[in-house]
């Protein structure tokens, strides 16, 4: 990746209409867009197709962390990246090498293949839960978690702005982070239990920030968008 870090703009809002509504606020900017389940489960391939016609140079995130025994997982990579509509997909590091690389290995050979990412640790997850399930705290595992995606060949993983740095460290600089619960301005953190803002991102070498309620929460979405990308 450059050096330049990326917007991706979260679009998590309750209708398809508010989401395209403001998607075409957005339209002039250089920035990527998530698509998550709800989105996805609701709308379908159509809305990335309605997404690109308002723009053909918007870079589609479809963030639906594909978890599966590894050929399901690898079937399922193979329709989103014959798509031809989406620039980067994800699937859970936790899903384990072999899955990982059978993924990689079907899509290969697929024209303009997608990125594709690994998560390593949700973000809505503090130490104490994520150690529950995995006996590891979050640290060391994201960590592990990066090292197997690195090792099968993955582009980047998605993790939290705190562990960037240290996962850049044990694999590549070049290796993609994409970081969820940026809140650019140091707004109200909801959800998410691991937070940052901009220049946080920045110092930790973070390749994309994703922001999504302080952008559309916003009376002025345009303009949330304009100062976060001034500010990257």
């Amino acid at each position: 990746m450059s050096s330049s870090m990326k917007l991706c703009v979260s679009l998590d809002l309750s209708t398809t209409e508010e989401n395209l509504e403001l998607v075409k606020q957005i339209k002039d900017f250089d920035v990527w867009l998530k698509v998550g389940f709800r989105s996805y489960i609701r709308d379908g391939k159509k809305f990335l197709e309605d997404l690109k016609a308002i723009n053909p140079n918007f870079k589609i995130f479809l963030d639906l962390k594909l978890y599966d025994i590894p050929n399901t997982m690898a079937d399922a990579a193979e329709e989103i990246a014959n798509f031809g509509l989406v620039d980067m997909f994800n699937v859970h590091a936790s899903s384990g090498v072999e899955a990982m690389k059978t993924v990689m290995n079907r899509i290969k050979d697929i024209p303009n293949k997608p990125l594709v990412l690994a998560v390593t640790a949700l973000t809505s997850f503090d130490n104490d839960s994520f150690k529950a399930i995995y006996n590891e705290d979050i640290s060391t595992k994201a960590t592990q978690f990066a090292i197997d995606t690195f090792e099968s060949g993955i582009d980047g993983v998605v993790c939290s702005a705190f562990e960037s740095l240290d996962i850049k460290n044990n694999t590549s600089k070049e290796f993609i982070t994409l970081c969820p619960g940026i809140r650019p301005f140091g707004e109200d953190s909801g959800d998410q239990k691991r937070v940052a803002d901009i220049p946080f991102a920045k110092e930790n070498l973070v390749d994309f920030i994703v922001v999504g309620r302080p952008i559309y929460k916003s009376e002025n979405p345009k303009k949330v968008v304009e100062e976060i990308l001034k500010n990257i």
